[in-house]
């Protein structure tokens, strides 16, 4: 049976590979995609909370009906937020590689003062 852990479990293995893309690789592109992982690997953590109510002194509390529709609210909020950053961040890199043509984060300095 699967149970609460095993989706934690597999939300903190996916939340970890976007922190490694993010922090090790250079290409921006791969850098958007890694941001993406960690936002879907807290997706993951909320709907496996909502799905697996807390328990109360050993006894497992009522499904709050409310709650967990106010939690799914949320989860669609982070992705319309996550698609809303991928277009803009792929716009952006776009218009990066036309002017610049290369997608690597140490190459891309004009930000520095």
């Amino acid at each position: 049976m699967i149970s609460l852990h095993h989706f934690l479990l597999l939300s903190v293995f996916i939340f970890s590979l976007g922190v490694l893309g993010v922090l090790l690789r250079r290409n921006i592109l791969i850098i958007l995609m890694s941001i993406e992982l960690m936002l879907l690997a807290a997706n993951i953590a909320i709907v496996a909370f909502l799905r697996y109510p807390p328990q109360i002194h050993g006894a497992a509390a009522e499904p709050d009906f409310i709650a967990a529709g106010n939690g799914m609210v949320f989860v669609f909020l982070v992705m319309t937020v996550s698609a809303a950053e991928v277009g803009a961040g792929l716009a952006v890199l776009l218009n990066l590689h036309r002017q610049r043509g290369t997608v690597n984060a140490e190459s891309l300095n004009l930000m520095k003062g």
